[in-house]
């Protein structure tokens, strides 16, 4: 009997796939079911990973949909003022929101000073609000545009970041807990809930039939953050922690794949975390992800998902020595994202 084994190709053979190739040549991603072209309308949502491909569209000469005029310095610049989506619960409700299926009981929380911000994305604007109302207000006006990218765009890349998830009494996902920020109105209570699998597939294939309700056309490529947890809420060790969340996001997101032939899975989390990086895409916080890092998931992702693109990667500068734990200025000024989850430690007394 001939060895099943023997037609296959390279990339099936982890000695020549992974092991021989030298790390920056690896290439994870067998093949794209689709390609965007300059004509697309893209749109990005997810965690703070997901700002360096909004970016990075744009340097390619790529249509990054935008519909709400904003700072991408306060906002992360993804399509709408939406800030941080951490899990498929986030994106499922805020689609139920913009279409009236689900109206979030606490929706505005206040801060120490006084000021009021908008529950769903708190740190937008930075300033918050003088009341209430002005929240409400300003949000209505959100939801359209979060309307307008579900329905306008050609293709929606949206990473996946986390399962752990604070729920309101109503099942509302927000994105970060009580106290990091402000706090929900006096006797509002939000519990903990480290989401597992069977959760987080159903919500995310929810999330994609929303989105082909309302525009049948929609491609959708789907990545796993490879940025570490913060902070964990479960028992566990942050590092098992982060496995675990990364682990449930990773099938959630291949079971989509195979759902429906419209959606892609693109191998950020591999290319960043896979033992053919031997760790050099994190900064020195182990946590985040590098300018070298960025520019190899997006050199794949060019390969493979953009036709035609002309921009030339400079060859990234030699990592520089600095103290364990922290990010030296320029790296933190290259990074350039918004991560409402980082707001976790600053808020601790005594940061």
């Amino acid at each position: 009997m001939p060895n099943p084994y023997a037609e296959r190709p390279d990339h099936a053979f982890w000695s020549r796939a992974v092991a021989d190739p030298p790390g920056g040549e690896v290439d994870p991603v067998a093949r794209a079911p689709f390609t965007l072209t300059p004509g697309d309308r893209v749109a990005t949502a997810g965690s703070c990973f997901a700002q360096h491909i909004a970016r990075h569209l744009a340097a390619s000469g790529y249509g990054h949909l935008r519909t709400e005029p904003g700072d991408p310095k306060e906002d992360g610049g993804f399509s709408a003022r939406y800030g941080n989506i951490y899990t498929a619960r986030q994106l499922l409700f805020l689609m139920d929101e913009a279409y009236g299926l689900h109206r979030p009981a606490d929706d505005v929380w206040q801060r120490p000073d006084g000021r009021f911000v908008d529950a769903l994305r708190p740190r937008i604007p930075a300033a918050g609000y003088a009341t209430p109302e002005e929240v409400r207000a300003v949000r209505r006006a959100h939801l359209a545009a979060v309307r307008r990218v579900f329905e306008d765009c050609t293709a929606l890349v949206f990473t996946l970041g986390l399962t752990e998830a604070w729920l309101g009494e109503d099942g509302t996902a927000y994105p970060v807990a009580p106290g990091v920020v402000a706090e929900p109105p006096e006797g509002r209570r939000l519990r903990f809930r480290n989401l597992g699998i069977k959760e987080v597939r159903q919500d995310l294939l929810a999330a994609i039939e929303r989105l082909r309700e309302v525009n049948p056309g929609a491609r959708v490529i789907l990545t796993v953050s490879p940025v570490p947890l913060v902070a964990t809420m479960s028992a566990a060790h942050v590092l098992p922690a982060t496995i675990y969340s990364k682990s449930v996001l990773r099938v959630a997101a291949q079971e989509a794949v195979e759902r429906f032939r419209h959606v892609a899975y693109f191998p950020s989390y591999e290319i960043i975390t896979g033992p053919q990086a031997r760790g050099r895409y994190f900064a020195p916080n182990l946590r985040s992800v590098t300018e070298e890092g960025v520019t190899a998931v997006m050199g794949v992702f060019e390969r493979h998902y953009l036709a035609g693109a002309k921009r030339k990667a400079a060859p990234p500068e030699p990592r520089r020595r600095v103290e364990a734990g922290t990010i030296d200025a320029e790296t933190e000024a290259t990074l350039r994202v918004v991560c409402d989850e980082e707001a976790i430690e600053a808020s601790l007394p005594g940061r």
